[in-house]
């Protein structure tokens, strides 16, 4: 299966053969790795970050991941470092970019930009989030941490908590769940459910799917628990956000009537959505999670650029 100088924009455009084929790739990095042999596969090779919204773990795994394989990075974190500030267009940039780098992560405000990117680049696009649109690698982790965990994405009941409305790890996620045989619960406030377009999209795949507003109707049935924050940067104003803000909080209290092997998994940064007196029980696997995205983005940087 050939990923060399193919652009990572959409989940949907993974094959499930496909995502369990990165998935094994990236078992076999995390056996290296493991194992300390040697894996500078991508040595002499150049990572470009633009990251037009903030990050902190997608941009930094990117960076380590290129430089654990022996490559180097070069980029920004903040468009107002760069040109952009100027006035560059997106297609100028990464016009400009191509040309000092073998492959681009990009990270911007808007849905579609990476799209466009990959459009104008000839070397390898792979979006880092567009607004609330996708975030692909942030799905190919979650895929491989319930893997690693539970040891199968099939016959699994996940249910996915609070902002599903702008959250752009959600809506990669349920499509690509949607290609596996699991249930899925949906549980928000109402003004957060999951985009119409996006739930669509999953019962048309005959996914089995529920939504709710109370996590107590579904917890107890619960393998994987996916915790997002309500996101207050996604908001047009402060009131809007405080109608919504601590709608769901996971504490030791609610973990009382969970399954003794369920896991819960966070894309990260939290806020108020899960009590800190969490994460020393043995549910906790979002700070797992965060290794797992330095294995799956190694594994893909070498799959992009031909080394595996």
């Amino acid at each position: 299966m050939n990923f060399e100088n193919r652009d990572i924009i959409s989940i949907l455009e993974l094959k499930k053969e496909e995502i369990e084929f990165i998935l094994e790739k990236s078992a076999y990095i995390e056996d290296l790795v493991n194992k300390k042999e040697d894996i500078s596969f991508l040595k002499g090779k150049i990572l470009a970050n633009l990251f037009y919204e903030p990050s902190t773990r997608t941009r930094l795994s990117f960076e380590s991941a290129m430089k654990k394989l022996g490559g180097e990075t070069i980029g920004f974190s903040k468009a107002d470092t760069s040109s952009v500030a100027k006035g560059e267009t997106l297609a100028d940039t990464v016009r400009t970019v191509e040309k000092y780098a073998d492959v681009i992560v990009l990270r911007h405000t808007k849905e579609g930009a990476a799209k466009l990117a990959a459009e104008y680049s000839n070397a390898p696009v792979i979006n880092a989030g567009d607004g609330a649109g996708q975030h692909p690698t942030q799905t190919l982790l979650d895929l491989y941490t319930i893997k690693k965990e539970k040891g199968r994405i099939d016959n699994l009941v996940i249910t996915i908590v609070g902002d599903l409305h702008y959250g752009r790890t959600v809506h990669s996620l349920t499509h690509a769940l949607s290609k596996y045989s699991c249930k899925i619960n949906l549980v928000s406030p109402k003004d957060l459910r999951l985009p119409q377009e996006v739930l669509n999209d999953i019962k048309d795949t005959n996914s089995e799917v529920y939504e709710y507003e109370n996590l107590n109707e579904c917890i107890s049935e619960t393998d994987v628990l996916y915790i997002t924050r309500i996101q207050k940067e996604r908001f047009v104003s402060d009131l809007e956000y405080n109608k919504v803000k601590g709608s769901y909080v996971i504490n030791k209290t609610i973990l009382e009537s969970v399954k003794s092997d369920m896991i819960i998994l966070h894309p990260l940064p939290r806020v108020d959505e899960i009590s800190c007196e969490v994460d020393e029980t043995k549910h906790a696997k979002y700070f797992d999670q965060t290794y797992n995205g330095l294995i799956v983005r190694m594994a893909l940087l070498s799959l992009l650029l031909g080394a595996i």
